[in-house]
């Protein structure tokens, strides 16, 4: 029997045992990405009349109702899904009954008030975060539906390779490298295995921002903290964001997509904002990374990613403080 060349450095009575296994897992699990990568290619775009969506976390998510309220008003058909995503067999039957074209995922546990709450609620973290999705994303491939997953980019810390204030971001391509949360590590596992789904777009994003102060609303959140720190990080600005998200969606993209704003931000830089935009007496207080530690369950990502696919796609797309200039004028506007 021929040994296969990858194999065939090493002899065959010394061969361990354990180590070819793990080889082997490895090939098996390179050449599965690679025809999923393959079949991705297949996802057909749809137009906007022969789209129809289902939006996990329509019904109550802060950013599921903002996805259902972009559709509609585009004259997109869609519907806030009903079936929760721990429950394998409501999904199934939602789905059978209302044949989406097109699944987004913008359901899923964060905590409340924060992640903090996922690491005494880690069963709870992992059935939604994890299981819940990975549900979602078998059931849509099994039906030859499109998914976008709403994941989040939380998953890096500033390094040596990519240096605070470098301006140089994490690609797509690169691994996580920040487990400082069991909120972020569920997030590096989901974002690894959706990957293994030719079906699935996962858009990640970072600090969500909107001109409607939600309290889920980073400007909403720090302007309530008794202190911040002051790290520029890559911020996604979702009135600006979310119909690219399903723009992706409708041309059938899969894979990761960094999905920020181009450039870094400040929390003081923003707070400045809200100071001059929204209310000229608001102060603010800094402590630093260490002394956040301190008060905090879990650590904090603090990171740049490289949207530079994204950017390819979208050109038109702002520079973050361009795009939070927009943001706190309508704030202003609305107040």
């Amino acid at each position: 029997m021929k040994i296969p060349l990858i194999l065939s450095t090493y002899p065959i009575t010394k061969l361990n045992i354990s180590k070819l296994g793990a080889l082997l897992m490895k090939i098996f699990a390179l050449s599965f990405l690679v025809c999923c990568r393959f079949l991705s290619a297949l996802m057909p775009s749809t137009t906007k009349e022969e789209a129809r969506f289902l939006v996990f976390g329509g019904k109550t998510g802060w950013i599921g109702k903002m996805i259902l309220e972009d559709l509609e008003k585009k004259g997109y058909i869609c519907a806030p899904a009903e079936s929760r995503l721990e429950n394998r067999d409501e999904i199934l039957h939602e789905i059978e009954q209302k044949n989406p074209t097109h699944i987004i995922n913008a359901a899923g546990v964060t905590g409340v008030p924060n992640v903090d709450w996922c690491e005494s609620n880690k069963e709870k973290t992992l059935r939604s975060n994890i299981i819940g999705a990975l549900n979602l994303a078998d059931i849509a491939y099994l039906k030859g539906i499109h998914m976008t997953n709403f994941g989040t980019g939380c998953i890096y810390e500033y390094d040596e390779e990519h240096p605070l204030g470098s301006g140089v971001g994490f690609t797509e391509s690169q691994a996580p490298n920040f487990f400082g949360s069991f909120y972020s590590s569920t997030k590096v596992m989901l974002d690894k295995l959706l990957m293994y789904y030719p079906n699935v777009l996962n858009l990640r994003l970072r600090m969500p921002i909107s001109s409607d102060l939600s309290p889920r609303n980073f400007i909403t959140k720090i302007t309530k903290y008794p202190k911040v720190i002051n790290v520029p990080n890559s911020m996604t600005v979702l009135d600006e964001m979310v119909p690219l998200a399903i723009e992706l969606a409708r041309q059938g993209e899969t894979g990761n997509y960094n999905f920020t704003n181009p450039g870094t931000v400040s929390h003081n830089e923003i707070l400045a904002m809200y100071q001059k935009y929204v209310d000229p007496t608001f102060t603010w207080e800094n402590f630093t990374i260490e002394e956040q530690n301190q008060i905090l369950k879990a650590k904090r990502s603090n990171n740049e990613l490289d949207v530079s696919k994204l950017k390819e796609k979208f050109p038109e797309l702002k520079e973050i403080h361009d795009s939070l200039i927009d943001v706190f004028e309508k704030i202003a506007k609305n107040s």
